[in-house]
């Protein structure tokens, strides 16, 4: 039989900007360890991230090696970074360090937006740590999500629309996936609503739920603090679909979504699960027509990044040309300086 362990490591997941934050740093007020240094505060996320700039930055390195964006609209984006963060080498560099993180306490903390993408390998790192793993999804109506990265993120694309679109997109993608990716695990899913208005009952639920020493025997002191903490008036956000313009496909698609999560919230059932599997394949197939609609636009972007990519080695081909010393270029056989002028872009073969 396994010992039981005390170690236990609660990943805050979800779309960003739906409460992951403040999630974070209500547990982090409670006693449970946010690995240091923390991303630092700034005009969009004034209360803190509650994000450990380690994880950020290796998530954002492991995003660039798959070509995935944090909020991706591409289901096959979870294939990609699933290929990437597999290697053994990455899963002994993230045992490596939540090893290091448990030296300095038992019941620890990790968010990031991006954590979604990797959950598989930290589930992993958990594992080999000894630790049990444990998962929150923060609920957030997409419209508040969209609305509040317009607001704070600045627009995608060159309209308003199209950013809503893509970001609705993305919002669907990620929390259908988070949904599968944290299925049979230990997990709950809390509204930002329910946080707001009285986040005792929903984090004290987490803490029997998820067996959390920090949270079931936390003092009057840690309490009072995170009354302090959250702060209602962040919900400054709270837009609704006739403020975010999306087509009528998309937006009965995110709907369906919502009320699907929303059931799941309220009873972790096999029927409510078969629901979401039903929208990720609905999702799948609505984005495979996108892509085939849209397949023009890409392939002439491919071809317009591709001449310019021509003219700026063409034209610095041209420079460093230019900034070969006259004597020096004088030392070269003529035959041989008209080649090095076809190479470098300077005379053409007729």
């Amino acid at each position: 039989m396994t010992e039981p362990t005390s170690r236990r490591v609660v990943f805050v997941v979800g779309s960003g900007r739906s409460g992951t934050s403040t999630m974070a740093g209500t547990l982090r007020t409670l006693g449970l360890h946010v690995p240091q240094p923390e991303v630092v505060a700034d005009a969009t996320n004034p209360k803190g991230f509650g994000e450990p700039r380690w994880v950020v930055d290796l998530h954002t390195e492991l995003l660039a090696r798959s070509n995935v964006q944090v909020s991706d609209a591409r289901p096959r984006a979870w294939l990609d970074t699933g290929t990437t963060s597999g290697d053994h080498a990455t899963r002994e560099r993230v045992t490596a360090w939540l090893e290091g993180q448990f030296d300095l306490g038992d019941e620890l903390v990790i968010k990031d937006p991006r954590a979604a993408w990797f959950l598989g390998l930290w589930r992993a790192a958990a594992d080999r740590c000894g630790a049990t793993s444990s998962y929150v999804t923060m609920l957030r109506p997409v419209t508040e999500v969209v609305g509040s990265k317009q607001a704070y993120y600045g627009k995608v694309g060159a309209g308003s629309d199209q950013g809503a679109v893509t970001r609705t997109a993305a919002w669907i993608n990620m929390m259908l996936h988070t949904e599968r990716a944290t299925r049979g695990q230990q997990r709950a899913f809390v509204h930002y609503a329910d946080l707001l208005d009285d986040w005792t009952q929903p984090v004290f639920a987490l803490g029997e739920a998820f067996d959390l020493a920090a949270v079931k025997t936390a003092m009057a002191v840690d309490i009072a603090e995170v009354h302090r903490f959250i702060d209602p008036s962040l919900r400054r956000v709270t837009m609704t679909w006739d403020d975010i313009g999306v087509p009528a496909r998309l937006r009965e698609l995110a709907d369906e979504t919502w009320q699907a999560l929303d059931a799941i919230a309220r009873d972790d059932s096999p029927a409510h699960q078969e629901r979401c599997d039903q929208l990720r394949a609905a999702y799948a197939e609505d984005y495979a027509e996108a892509e085939a609609f849209a397949h023009s636009t890409v392939v002439a972007q491919r071809r317009a990044a591709a001449a310019e990519a021509r003219r700026e080695a063409g034209q610095a081909a041209r420079s460093g040309a230019d900034r070969v010393p006259h004597a020096v270029r004088a030392m070269v056989p003529p035959a041989a300086r008209q080649k090095l002028r076809r190479v470098i872009g300077r005379e053409r073969p007729a």
